[in-house]
């Protein structure tokens, strides 16, 4: 893969923030308490943190948000599941969003093995 490829993972990663630090600046307490929400709902609770990425991943691929796909990919990633299971997740994402997820699954399996060769580095 070639190194602009690789650095799709710091390009997400370092706009995320940038903006996320932006927005939360802003202190709009509606869109905080999304955020908080957000963070608190991929705590462990009774699902542990590698099953609610999971869940969070089909549902972002049946939304078709490719910045949700990306995040949560990362995510799982870096809970240590296995590409069998994301792929396995991917499957039932496409199944219930239908043909229209397709490019979605695409660009999640390209951004999978940009976090698997970045972690060969």
């Amino acid at each position: 893969m070639s190194e602009k490829t690789l650095n799709q993972v710091e390009e997400f990663n370092s706009y995320r923030a940038k903006m996320n630090e932006k927005i939360l600046g802003d202190k709009n307490k509606i869109i905080n308490r999304i955020f908080n929400l957000d963070t608190n709902a991929f705590a462990p609770g009774a699902l542990d943190v590698k099953t609610k990425e999971l869940l969070g991943l089909v549902a972002s691929t049946v939304l078709r948000c490719d910045d949700c796909v990306r995040y949560h990919l990362e995510s799982c990633f870096k809970e240590g599941i296995t590409k069998e299971q994301v792929m396995e997740t991917l499957s039932i994402g496409t199944l219930i969003g239908g043909t229209i997820v397709i490019p979605h699954l695409r660009r999640a399996y390209e951004y999978w093995e940009v976090l698997e060769e970045s972690a060969a580095e």
